[in-house]
């Protein structure tokens, strides 16, 4: 039986155990790097015969496995990326747009041949989680809670094929901005991070590690990321970075559509409605590296930015191609900046949430 029909009185239920000692006094809320710091519990599931078993929150600590699990050598792991927000006047905490995450999680475990996880399960799990432990939610500005809910296949067996065992886990830790200032980027027409046909529209681990090599190549030529472009032509501008990529030509939002080889950012989805919202026209297509250049020596390239979970809305002020750096001045940008002001307004809860993206915690 698919997860998303499963009957609620099936679903496993949540026990929690509490720390006896909580780690919150050791955490300096004004310095958090992004992804470093977890709260005081998880929570965790197990998937065997053929269904999923009861969960778990308790204490945050290091999980048992065996050295032969399927993870650590067919690669079947997915994640998603999510974030709790005190509404800005600190009467609740707030999760934006948890469904859609669940979703894609979800697509991403079919594609991997990874069981689907209910969604009773993702939500309440998730509300539990972050209810208990509250007090870790930074209140600096740009700092929120990171969540991280995650699949590992576990059975401990060296054969390709589908593991008949998995872990669904849930860890959660306050975090700081994850670029916090303008990057530059670029370009690649070798490395590619994904291919029509294969899985970059999944949130699978495999996915980033592929792009870590070329990353620290880019980083030692003084960039601090990567714009990627399409497998198949090596022509067409796919993401950068782990972000969605966006381009203000002639003052139109132009983004690469999601052709398979792309991840369907929540964010990217969110920023489409918000623009249009504000009147901006926005395309969906192929933008080839040729017509990006163009654009910026002609004048009408006027803002180039990257869109995520964890980055929201990150402009990029430079980006290199064959051996020459085109600039972009940050400073003038105004439709990113615009609209990450909407986003994180609707995030926060000190803008009207249009389109009921917003789901209460507390």
């Amino acid at each position: 039986m698919s997860a998303q029909v499963m009957e609620l009185e099936t679903l496993p239920k949540i026990e929690i155990e509490k720390i006896t000692e909580s780690k919150l006094p050791t955490i300096d809320f004004d310095n958090l790097p992004f992804g470093k710091t977890f709260s005081d519990h998880m929570m965790i599931c197990e998937y065997y015969d053929g269904k999923w078993q009861s969960a778990k929150i308790q204490p945050y600590q290091n999980i048992s496995v065996s050295p032969a699990c399927n993870v650590f050598h067919y690669g079947q792991a997915v994640f998603e990326g999510m974030k709790a927000y005190y509404k800005q006047d600190d009467s609740g905490i707030v999760l934006f747009r948890p469904e859609k995450n669940w979703e894609r999680l979800n697509k991403s475990a079919v594609r991997m041949s990874m069981p689907e996880v209910p969604k009773e399960l993702f939500m309440e799990g998730i509300k539990k989680l972050v209810e208990l432990d509250k007090d870790f939610i930074p209140k600096k500005a740009g700092s929120s809670l990171y969540i991280r809910p995650f699949i590992i296949g576990t059975e401990p067996f060296i054969g390709v094929r589908t593991s008949d065992r998995y872990l669904f886990m849930i860890i959660i830790g306050p975090t700081g901005p994850y670029y916090g200032e303008p990057i530059s980027v670029l370009v690649y027409d070798t490395f590619v991070r994904s291919t029509k046909g294969g899985y970059g529209n999944a949130k699978a681990a495999g996915n980033y590690a592929g792009t870590l090599y070329p990353r620290e190549l880019a980083t030692q030529m003084g960039y601090k990321d990567v714009l990627w472009l399409d497998g198949e032509h090596k022509k067409y501008a796919n993401e950068v970075g782990t972000m969605n990529i966006f381009f203000v030509m002639d003052g139109k939002l132009v983004t690469p559509e999601t052709d398979g080889t792309i991840l369907e950012g929540i964010t990217r989805d969110s920023v489409i409605t918000i623009a249009k919202s504000l009147g901006y026209t926005v395309e969906e297509r192929p933008i080839s590296i040729d017509e990006i250049v163009e654009a910026h020596e002609s004048g009408k390239l006027t803002e180039m930015f990257g869109t995520g979970t964890a980055a929201v809305v990150n402009v990029v002020n430079r980006f290199g191609y064959k051996g020459k750096d085109y600039l972009l001045d940050d400073k003038a940008f105004t439709i990113a900046p615009e609209i990450k002001k909407e986003l994180e307004g609707i995030q926060k809860c000190t803008l009207e949430d249009k389109f009921g993206w917003v789901v209460n915690v507390l």
